[in-house]
């Protein structure tokens, strides 16, 4: 008695070899080998989408800097007089950075628990594989970008002129 991959393997050979379906270019091929190539493909689009979802995110990091810059800027007249009032440089500095690194991380969670709503069923079903590796490498790297646009505000704050901030006030 045949074995079932016997038995495709000779309905594969006689469909293959038949005059009738040969000239035509048929081809068999089983579900699963079907189904391989097809995953290859979607695979490849989420890469893909991956990648594209990455840039988004550090294009919106660079705007993150530019208004955190602008916040810097539009305050400065505030941050010099907390100066003239005894405060260090340094001190508004970290002050900054704090409020500009609170910012980051509240964004960057918002971010998470929605992309952790929208997997949650395939989650659940257990059918998500999901990329830690590259998954964290692009936060990792957003949260890097965002705090080195933070210390570029925190600069902005500690060579601004005192005395020109002040009048401005």
């Amino acid at each position: 008695m045949e074995t079932a991959p016997e038995k495709t393997g000779a309905v594969r050979r006689a469909l293959e070899q038949s005059e009738t379906l040969a000239g035509h270019g048929f081809t068999v091929e089983t579900s699963g080998e079907r189904l391989d190539r097809f995953l290859v493909v979607q695979n490849t689009y989420l890469m893909t989408f991956q990648s594209l979802g990455g840039l988004g995110l550090l294009l919106g990091t660079f705007g993150l800097a530019a208004v955190q810059l602008r916040n810097v800027l539009e305050r400065r007249g505030e941050l010099a007089l907390l100066r003239a009032t005894g405060f260090r440089r340094r001190r508004l500095g970290w002050m900054v950075m704090l409020e500009n690194g609170i910012l980051l991380l509240a964004g960057l969670a918002a971010g998470m628990l929605a992309a952790l709503v929208a997997v949650l069923p395939h989650l659940v079903a257990n059918r998500a594989s999901i990329p830690w590796g590259s998954l964290s490498a692009t936060l990792a790297l957003v949260l890097a970008v965002g705090l080195l646009a933070g210390m570029a505000a925190v600069r902005a704050v500690l060579v601004a002129p005192l005395l020109a901030a002040l009048r401005g006030e």
